[in-house]
């Protein structure tokens, strides 16, 4: 029996054939998993006061509902089944999460939106938004070289077994696994290793290193980290423990391997870091390949 019995395709006003419509429709003809897409249309016309607002949203409300309904026909003779739907909202954030409460689908998949550096700091995207507060895994995308993904990568911490979230590890490797068989693609497991942040957690800034630490602490995290994959079958080829900021390290393996997905952990935060973004956000802008964010319950 497939992992997916039901998908959620979020749609913008301007979405016609993107990556993620494909992906969508790619995985669902797969699995067999029903496909539901709704389109938000975001009412920017807060006081009301323009006719000629409103009479622009009940265009694109039409337009979209027109083209959704020729795709849609499309998409079932591909042997899918298919709903659709067209929302105009104020809080699309806030309608995205009720529909998702209400449809319990087992993944919602979104293109990537892609905002500059200098605006995320003042305005949280709302992929962001999605990664911490949708309650199922989401499939952020924003290419697909293959309708299907052929390299699924689960990025795993073995490190501080002790404090990190409880199976988190196992619930990124479970979720690209399920992937990756479901789409017939290859699975990685990696870890990217920052010594120097290490350090900091367990020490604190300023304190003195010493001789050797680095070494047994890497030596530590790998150990960990070929017990995970032997757990799970991994094979040594695909086995990747890798040094750099998290960040830069999985853009540059995704690069370098051609990765189609970076299944990772996504956990809610608080305090500074809820400001500064985890790995998982800062990742898929930086990442050239597509985001599968599992959800977490502790700091990351």
């Amino acid at each position: 029996m497939s992992q997916y019995q039901r998908l959620f395709l979020i749609a913008g006003p301007a979405m016609r054939h993107t990556p993620a419509l494909e992906r969508a429709v790619a995985i669902a003809e797969a699995t067999g998993a029903a496909l539901h897409i709704t389109v938000f249309i975001e009412d920017s016309n807060l006081l009301g006061l323009m006719n000629a607002g409103a009479r622009f949203r009940e265009a694109c409300q039409k337009e979209n509902e027109t083209w959704l309904k020729d795709e849609a026909d499309l998409i079932r003779g591909r042997g899918v089944m298919v709903s659709t739907e067209v929302i105009v909202t104020r809080t699309a954030l806030q309608e995205i999460l009720r529909h998702v409460a209400e449809m319990q689908p087992d993944l919602v998949i979104k293109d990537v939106h892609h905002e500059s550096a200098l605006k995320r700091v003042f305005i949280t995207p709302l992929d962001w938004h999605l990664l911490r507060g949708c309650p199922v895994a989401v499939h952020l995308v924003s290419e697909v070289r293959c309708p299907l993904p052929r390299v699924v990568v689960a990025a795993v911490d073995p490190s501080q077994p002790e404090t990190q979230i409880t199976g988190i590890n196992d619930r990124i490797i479970q979720a690209a696994n399920g992937l990756s068989m479901q789409c017939s693609a290859e699975l990685h497991l990696l870890h990217a290793y920052d010594l120097s942040q290490t350090h900091m957690s367990d020490a604190g800034a300023g304190a003195v290193t010493m001789p050797g630490f680095s070494s047994d602490v890497r030596k530590s995290l790998q150990k960990s980290f070929i017990a995970l994959a032997a757990h799970y079958g991994v094979p040594t080829e695909r086995q990747h423990f890798v040094e750099g900021p998290p960040g830069k390290a999985l853009a540059d393996f995704a690069a370098h391997h051609r990765a189609d997905v970076i299944v990772m952990g996504n956990a809610h935060r608080k305090g500074l870091g809820k400001w500064v973004g985890s790995t998982t956000e800062h990742v898929l802008f930086q990442a050239p390949c597509n985001i599968f964010a599992v959800t977490g319950s502790a700091d990351q």
